[in-house]
């Protein structure tokens, strides 16, 4: 769909649009150069909305592939000047670094950042061990999720922000809406169909709230374990209290004092489950639970989708999660 050419160099453009000819249908190479409102997505929690809202208008395309974990992702050279041909791009500021440096470079006339279309909190410092105190910041960053951070925020402060809204399934249909209304005024031609779609998303998600809201009511514990400090929203909508091994960062290893602390607390607050996720190591998790005696279970952040997760889409796996968490928490 989109017209625009020229904003890289002609044999780059060649180079591309040949190697996109032989790309499976999820390469963001096949970003633009379609007959409908081309998107590209940062990762599956973005591509899902894209393809739920859009529908049939759109061609959507990721830049996370399937089995990739997101938070360490590194564009290509291909895949940063893909950029250019598509007509939306839909990303999540502050969790994907490299995706938020090619985005503010891109020529693209429709940029959405689902981080401003809610609000980011920061969920303390043991989780974002980033040496911050407290929720101080939390209510600072409403607004301050444009192109460019305001020069009164630190780049620490940004990246304390916790970046997993979609978990919470009420700040998911919030930047639903807010995706919807950008593709309404960006393909103004189909903006009925995407306001129907995205009612009926934000109708699924509201549902699927009440879910979670009556299968955790009443709970023996509200204390989990978790492999990384992905479930800060899905826990405070629960009124649970996420414990992580490791910070937001997946990949970030605990200190010995951090598991003698989870150890002793799993005793004092009746845990029973460590759990862990499909798309880094769950040594870390399995060894906290052989120690301290615990289970283990799989808590999926749905940052992508594999043939290992716990369903084939958003609402399956998160329906996962449900039952895992009624079952760990001892649901009654």
């Amino acid at each position: 769909m989109n017209v625009r050419r020229q904003l890289i160099p002609t044999a780059a453009v060649t180079a591309l649009g040949l190697a996109a000819l032989t790309a499976c249908s999820s390469d963001s190479a096949n970003a633009g150069n379609t007959d409908k409102f081309d998107v590209v997505a940062s990762f599956y929690p973005m591509q899902f909305l894209a393809e739920r809202i859009g529908g049939d208008h759109v061609n959507v395309t990721t830049l996370t592939e399937p089995g990739q974990e997101p938070h360490d992702l590194e564009l290509s050279t291909r895949q940063t000047a893909a950029l250019q041909e598509a007509d939306a791009v839909l990303y999540l500021k502050t969790l994907q670094p490299a995706v938020d440096e090619a985005v503010a470079q891109a020529d693209v006339k429709t940029k959405i950042d689902a981080a401003s279309l809610t609000k980011l909190e920061d969920h303390g410092s043991v989780e974002h061990d980033h040496g911050h105190e407290g929720e101080e910041h939390a209510d600072e960053h409403a607004d301050e999720h444009s192109e460019a951070p305001s020069e009164e925020h630190s780049e620490e402060e940004e990246h304390a922000l916790d970046p997993h809204l979609w978990l919470d399934p009420v700040k998911y249909a919030e930047v639903a809406k807010g995706i919807g209304a950008a593709f309404e005024k960006a393909d103004p031609d189909h903006a009925a169909d995407y306001k129907k779609n995205t009612d009926a998303l934000v109708g699924e998600l509201n549902e699927l709230n009440t879910r979670f809201e009556d299968g955790l009511r009443n709970t023996k514990t509200k204390v989990f374990f978790t492999n990384h400090a992905a479930f800060g929203y899905l826990a405070e909508r629960y009124g649970l209290t996420q414990e992580a091994i490791s910070g937001l960062d997946p990949e970030s290893e605990p200190s010995p004092a951090r598991i003698k602390e989870l150890q002793e607390e799993a005793k004092a607050d009746g845990v029973t489950t460590v759990f862990y996720e499909t798309l880094v190591s769950d040594k870390t998790a399995k060894t906290l639970a052989k120690d301290a005696g615990l289970k283990t279970d799989v808590l999926d952040p749905l940052e992508g989708i594999t043939d290992k997760s716990e369903g084939d889409d958003y609402f399956e796996v998160m329906e996962s999660n449900l039952s895992a968490l009624k079952t760990a928490l001892g649901a009654k």
